[in-house]
């Protein structure tokens, strides 16, 4: 395995545990490079609902040859998608886990600023029960603005699908299939696997401990899952953390989980943490788990192909 470093930001060490490689310069593996294939994930956004500067609201971009999925619609996802240099009109399909508002809050801009720098095919949406009104709600929210646009064509549509748990996207080798998770009493709430000649990635959503996801993670080469964790001191001064961590899952039982389908990676995005260090949220993870792990930052790439796969860590700071 070779494994791409650019503007390391963070402590390598710290962040991809039990694996050595040969690290090599990240201008070796091109973001934009379509006729290879990876399957490739791009983390847009790894943060929570606190409005950090260096960890935006969660969103993934899943890369397959010339097809771009988007995985929620956190704050700032746009803006990181303008970072990676990928073109706006190749966003067009958007996959929703759930409608909480730190998955949907980047969704208007997601929505308008690819149609207005140049898509001109039909937004297209898939999500839970609710995802048809949340659509129509932006696009009825923005209408003013969308009509007194100077280039009037069907970028400016929306093609929504309310999803149930199975196959809902198969195109050109490419497959997405959804199945539900358990997040307390957000219901329903998805999780999606994502299938590419003979690859595979399976994004969790945001979840507690579930015996669904460990079904439908079987065989997969990376697993995407999202962690929440609290010092004793925070639960103690303000125990709504301890509520928060409750409808997710910690890092003992994510160390569990991935104990159990051994992926060739495991990786943190949609990192809550309460008074605990990404250093002490590995710690908590090694008690159950010493396979390869990552903790994932904005603007990072992994790349899965034939051998294993590359990581990248481009400039979060790049305009």
């Amino acid at each position: 395995m070779n494994y791409h470093i650019k503007n390391v930001l963070f402590a390598f060490t710290a962040c991809l545990l039990a694996v050595t490689s040969n690290i090599t310069m990240a201008n070796e593996l091109d973001i934009n490079d379509t006729s290879d294939t990876n399957l490739k994930i791009h983390f847009l956004g790894t943060g929570s609902p606190i409005p950090l500067t260096s960890r935006f609201g969660p969103s993934i971009l899943i890369q397959a040859g010339d097809q771009y999925l988007l995985f929620d619609g956190g704050r700032g996802a746009i803006q990181r998608i303008y970072s990676l240099g990928i073109p706006f009109p190749k966003i067009d399909k958007l996959f929703i886990t759930h409608l909480h508002s730190d998955h949907t809050v980047g969704i208007p801009d997601i929505f308008l600023t690819s149609w207005v720098r140049g898509r001109k095919t039909p937004f297209e949406v898939w999500g839970p029960e609710g995802t048809t009104h949340l659509m129509n709600g932006i696009r009825s929210a923005f209408e003013y603005d969308i009509k007194i646009r100077i280039d009037q064509n069907d970028g400016s549509n929306i093609k929504i699908h309310d999803i149930d748990e199975g196959i809902i996207y198969d195109k050109d080798e490419l497959q997405v299939i959804a199945f539900q998770v358990d997040h307390g009493p957000v219901k329903p709430a998805f999780g999606y696997r994502i299938n590419y000649k003979g690859k595979s990635v399976l994004l969790s959503g945001d979840t507690r401990y579930d015996e669904n996801l460990i079904k439908y993670a079987k065989d997969v080469d990376v697993i995407v899952h999202e962690v929440a964790s609290t010092s004793d001191n925070m639960a103690n001064a303000m125990p709504m953390t301890q509520k928060i961590v409750d409808i997710h899952t910690t890092p003992e039982e994510a160390g569990k989980i991935f104990a159990l389908i051994n992926p060739k990676l495991a990786i943190y995005s949609h990192i809550v943490l309460f008074d605990v260090s990404d250093d002490e949220l590995v710690r908590k993870t090694n008690k159950n788990y010493q396979g390869p792990l990552l903790v994932a930052n904005d603007l990072m790439t992994v790349s899965i192909n034939d051998n294993g796969y590359n990581i990248m860590q481009n400039n979060i700071y790049k305009d």
